[in-house]
């Protein structure tokens, strides 16, 4: 790849805020502008965005058993789909940072839904559906990505829902932190975070 090719490409990509990991790749040789400087605190480090999701057999009553059975404080569902550049961008700027995925780890099961999928998936009532069909039917799920928050007895968290993408990863962690201190049962996302 030319020099020229690689700059053009790098300038679209930062213009769509999707160049986070390509940066990474640009050679010592080329030196970063100030918009090509990612904005990552220095204490956070990258890791395989596959680490923020937990495996699943698409059972949620099994997933609830095993969030109960390892202390968390339920489940984070992300419905996503593979073309979604807003799915794209939270896994390349956000759940791909160790403080993400190590807080959320901690606190959640969390699994991933494709909204267009047909794969087999057991909703929390115990019934045989697909995908597509939980995250339409059960969620009303339409755009991308969403991230549900459920309690330990298949319910959505009062307040638990995000559709899009947050701002940055700080927005993400402060959902998270939202719905584990219990504000959401007292106040809007937005309203929380107007007062942080």
């Amino acid at each position: 790849m030319t020099d020229v090719l690689r700059t053009t490409l790098l300038t679209a990509l930062l213009s769509l805020g999707l160049a986070t990991a390509a940066v990474a790749e640009t050679p010592a040789a080329t030196p970063a502008t100030p918009a090509a400087t990612p904005a990552t605190p220095a204490a956070s480090e990258t890791r395989d965005v596959k680490l923020f999701f937990d495996e699943t057999f698409n059972d949620m009553k099994e997933e609830l058993e095993t969030a109960k059975t390892d202390g968390k404080k339920g489940l984070l569902i992300m419905f996503e789909m593979d073309e979604c550049p807003f799915c794209h961008r939270m896994k390349t700027t956000v759940l791909n940072r160790s403080d993400i995925q190590d807080y959320y780890k901690e606190n959640f099961r969390v699994i991933s839904v494709d909204i267009e999928g047909d794969l087999e998936l057991t909703n929390f009532s115990g019934e045989t559906t697909t995908q597509k069909d939980f995250a339409l039917k059960d969620f009303r799920v339409r755009a991308t990505p969403v991230f549900q928050f459920i309690d330990l007895e298949g319910k959505p968290f009062k307040n638990g829902r995000m559709t899009g993408a947050t701002k940055d990863a700080e927005e993400f962690m402060l959902l998270g932190k939202y719905i584990t201190a219990k504000k959401n049962e007292e106040m809007p996302f937005t309203k929380f975070k107007h007062e942080q």
